[in-house]
């Protein structure tokens, strides 16, 4: 019985620190998002000039990634052990895998494009630099579209449904996360007007979070599906 209390109280209090991890990392990548979009032309033949005057607004963005990234590994902890012994281990694989893909290329393409930015601030010739931006711009711009987003769809997938099973978020909140996730998963990778859809992830982690928060304050356990 004591053991019994003791893993009911465990995964009472485990949603707090996955929703303050959740909550800082919607807060990080939101406005390293934001500085970025902001300052980044859609034009890929763009001669990156802007660079001169908007390349340390963009830096202090992708210097926010990395903090990021820590808060989401938190994030993605805490939910499976919050889940423990409900976990569904098919589904929680792509959980785990396509969130760990996430933050890869997350990490990848800040790198990128902190390289270009240096590259193309400290070099001489500008019609050289302009070759590094070109090259830099076009990497980011695909790894962003084409493949970061659709991890985050698929994360976005995985942890609805699981989180669904679960019965830990009510049904509503689960096909919002599906019907967003669709949006990642099947726009165009090459339209540029849409790419401050990438907003949709954080704010996403944001709403599960700020839920699992309030749960955790109204002493709600995770329900067995036995």
């Amino acid at each position: 019985m004591q053991q019994e209390n003791q893993l009911t109280h465990h995964h009472v209090t485990a949603p707090k620190p996955a929703a303050i991890a959740g909550i800082v990392f919607s807060i990080l990548l939101t406005i390293s998002l934001v500085l970025m979009l902001r300052a980044m032309p859609t034009d890929p033949r763009d001669n990156g000039m802007w660079l001169i005057s908007n390349g340390k607004a963009l830096l202090l963005g992708l210097n926010l990634v990395p903090f990021a990234g820590i808060a989401f590994l938190w994030f993605i902890g805490v939910v499976r052990d919050w889940l423990g012994s409900n976990e569904d281990q098919f589904i929680s694989t792509v959980f785990l895998g396509s969130g760990l893909l996430f933050v890869a290329m997350m990490f990848v393409l800040s790198a990128i494009a902190g390289s270009t930015i240096f590259l193309y601030i400290h070099q001489v010739d500008r019609s050289t630099a302009s070759t590094y931006y070109t090259f830099g711009q076009t990497i980011t711009n695909e790894i962003l579209n084409a493949y970061m987003l659709k991890m985050a769809g698929v994360f976005m997938i995985s942890t609805s449904t699981l989180l669904n099973r679960t019965r830990s978020i009510p049904k509503a909140l689960a096909l919002v996360g599906y019907v967003l996730a669709a949006i990642l998963l099947f726009r165009s990778s090459h339209v540029d007007q849409l790419i401050w859809i990438a907003l949709v992830f954080p704010l996403w982690v944001l709403l599960i979070s700020v839920y699992m928060l309030m749960q955790n304050y109204r002493g709600t356990s995770v329900p067995s599906r036995f």
